[in-house]
């Protein structure tokens, strides 16, 4: 709880006392609007290749293709090597799983999950007090069941619609 003064008047204005986060991955299937959604405690290269993961048994059969931006959690080691595995190449070959594209820097508009992510951000982040992760979790939780059930709309706030 912090104090705030205004002239005579004082506030409490309840805080956490520090920035509580949840990290999350996506994924969205611009043909259908079919979304994957990934809640982590943390983004980092292991809990990236959880979600790599988690794509390829949602769609084992198929061709992925994931447009990133290049932070390092994409570029490390044991994503390669996952992805090596995989199949995944610059070219698409039978039998690839995933095909990456790395946007330019600084280039996040050029990505329709950031769409997503500002649409999640409005509805469950801005002007809202969460008490703490867990809470931030649980409203997260809620805002992926409504996107389940919502792909027409998932899709024009993506620009992707018919």
């Amino acid at each position: 709880m912090r104090t705030i003064v205004f002239g005579e008047v004082k506030w409490k204005v309840p805080t956490c006392g520090h920035h509580a986060h949840v990290s999350v991955f996506g994924a969205v299937n611009v043909l259908n609007g079919d979304t994957v959604l990934h809640r982590a405690v943390a983004a980092n290269a292991t809990t990236f290749l959880d979600f790599l993961k988690i794509l390829k048994s949602r769609y084992p059969d198929q061709l992925i293709v994931l447009v990133l931006d290049n932070a390092r959690i994409h570029h490390v080691k044991m994503v390669r090597d996952f992805l090596r595995q995989e199949g995944e190449s610059f070219h698409f070959q039978e039998g690839e799983s995933f095909h990456l594209i790395f946007l330019p820097p600084y280039s996040p508009q050029l990505n329709p999950i950031e769409r997503l992510w500002k649409w999640l951000k409005d509805a469950v982040i801005a002007n809202v007090f969460h008490k703490d992760q867990m809470d931030i979790d649980q409203a997260i939780a809620r805002f992926m069941e409504y996107i389940d059930q919502q792909p027409e709309e998932v899709l024009r706030r993506l620009g992707c619609a018919a």
